[in-house]
């Protein structure tokens, strides 16, 4: 009867930015053992040899499991528990419920357009996220998942299809009241998206009443900012006030200049982050591309270079195009295609690579994929975010080293989101581990070809379990919601 696994000869990459060190690593349950040279001959007293698999990991890394603290996995980890997407990538933890769009709460029987960017099945939303929890553990995902609560999904609750204005103060106090009953559930944060139209009639005082019962449970307030462009200096001042009235951290989602005006500004947003990090605590995640990709926005148009369709509801065999062509066939402009295709979603090429690059090597930055998992058509980051940062940008480019690579992906990530005991090689800690190839690790997903498992991945676990390895889907299932009172014993422990 196997009873732990021992990886070998590997070359262990920690996760906390240290050095790498040659070292065998034991997992024992869902924990990591012990950490050393030659464990094979000095294993637990009680364990031994014929009870242990062992895994020969010579010329590979042995690092903490990636942490992806930027999705819309919401109801994938129920719909598609394999998680392929993710497992594949070395990812073995997720954050979801970002941009103002959560599953729960949510107390209307209609999702809305929205709402489908995270929901494909009304089935999978819930009235609390103690039952939306629930959800998640019943379906046994392969990967963890860590759950914030959407200010958009709140408002929907308490204001119905009349969002086109600011909340009354009955309305705000609905909205408060159910993100501290998802708190005290479980959830980790508050999550906003004042770009979208669903919150942008919100004030900065709304978002910052609702959020107050973040201080009191100890959540994170993350932000996609209310203009990532020409006024992103007066949306960092309202994301960093509204963290500051509510005594939460902030983490600033998918930073970015957006539209060619922009490019380049990295220059005044960075120096700004290193200056208000002294004052509160901040951090933001990037995506390792110059395109974005979310909803079809008529607005959004001219600021991006291309745009590609990735779904939509009305017009068949458009997925993966250009929308100047689809406009063409239809003998039309691209907001009249725009209009015509509704719902729908695109990829918006409007970043510069040397901004990408400036932001990805900012020591405030973590990794995050923001992948859209039921896009048709996705955006290549959903399958390959963490092994191109991994090949492209460390290796290849030299950004930073490996060890500070896979430090934004996993330990960092982990301290900035309280997700105690993950994150790292360590004993004591979740055996959460991605074994790869440090000279092969690549991403295959392209904009043409999207779905695409990477390279260099050679095993993944989660929680001691294998989720993937040889190119394929494992058997592990022991993937958990990550509820924030479980977090915080642990961190007391």
């Amino acid at each position: 009867m196997i009873r732990a696994t021992l990886l070998e000869r590997g070359l262990v990459v920690d996760g906390s930015g240290e050095a790498p060190v040659a070292a065998d690593v034991l997992l024992q349950g869902d924990r990591i053992a012990a950490i050393g040279p030659g464990l094979h001959a000095r294993l637990p007293a009680g364990l031994s040899l014929a009870e242990v698999e062992r895994v020969d990991c010579s010329g590979m890394v042995v690092a903490p499991g990636f942490i992806d603290v930027h999705t819309h996995d919401d109801t994938a980890l129920i719909d598609n528990p394999t998680m392929a997407m993710k497992a594949s990538q070395g990812v073995t933890t997720v954050v979801c419920g970002n941009c103002g769009a959560s599953a729960a709460p949510f107390t209307r029987d209609d999702i809305g357009h929205f709402l489908t960017l995270i929901v494909k099945k009304p089935e999978n939303v819930a009235k609390s996220f103690g039952e939306f929890a629930g959800k998640v553990q019943a379906a046994k995902p392969a990967i963890n998942g860590a759950f914030l609560i959407g200010h958009s999904t709140l408002r929907m609750n308490a204001m119905g299809d009349n969002l086109a204005r600011q909340a009354t103060a009955p309305e705000i106090g609905v909205m408060r009241d159910l993100l501290d009953q998802s708190l005290e559930q479980g959830a980790i944060g508050l999550s906003s998206g004042l770009f979208y139209p669903p919150a942008m009639a919100a004030s900065t005082d709304e978002v910052a009443e609702i959020a107050k019962p973040l201080g009191k449970w100890g959540g994170v307030y993350t932000a996609h900012m209310r203009d990532e462009g020409d006024d992103i200096l007066k949306s960092m001042d309202e994301t960093f006030e509204i963290g500051r009235r509510a005594g939460a951290d902030v983490i600033v989602s998918h930073h970015k200049c957006s539209g060619r005006t922009n490019f380049g500004r990295m220059k005044e947003t960075l120096p700004k982050f290193t200056e208000a990090m002294k004052q509160q605590q901040i951090a933001f995640d990037v995506y390792p591309y110059v395109a974005g990709s979310t909803i079809l926005r008529k607005e959004m148009l001219d600021r991006a270079d291309k745009v590609l369709i990735t779904w939509s509801d009305t017009v068949k065999n458009v997925s993966g195009r250009d929308l100047k062509e689809i406009a063409q066939e239809m003998g039309c402009s691209i907001y009249d295609a725009a209009d015509r295709l509704q719902p729908a979603g695109a990829i918006y090429f409007m970043m510069d690579e040397k901004d990408v690059q400036s932001a990805m090597a900012h020591p405030g930055a973590m990794i995050g994929s923001d992948g859209i998992p039921f896009d048709t058509h996705p955006h290549p980051r959903l399958w390959g975010t963490f092994p191109r940062v991994l090949g492209h940008y460390s290796r290849e480019l030299k950004l930073f080293p490996l060890e500070d690579a896979v430090r934004r992906m996993t330990s960092y990530s982990a301290q900035r989101f309280h997700l105690t005991k993950r994150g790292e090689v360590k004993p004591g800690f979740y055996a959460d581990i991605c074994i790869f190839d440090p000279a092969t690790v690549i991403d295959t997903a392209t904009f043409e070809k999207p779905i695409s498992p990477a390279k260099g991945i050679d095993t993944v676990l989660c929680n001691g379990e294998i989720v993937w390895r040889d190119g394929k889907v494992g058997s592990g299932r022991a993937g958990r919601a990550l509820l924030r009172q479980d977090l915080q014993k642990e961190a007391k422990a």
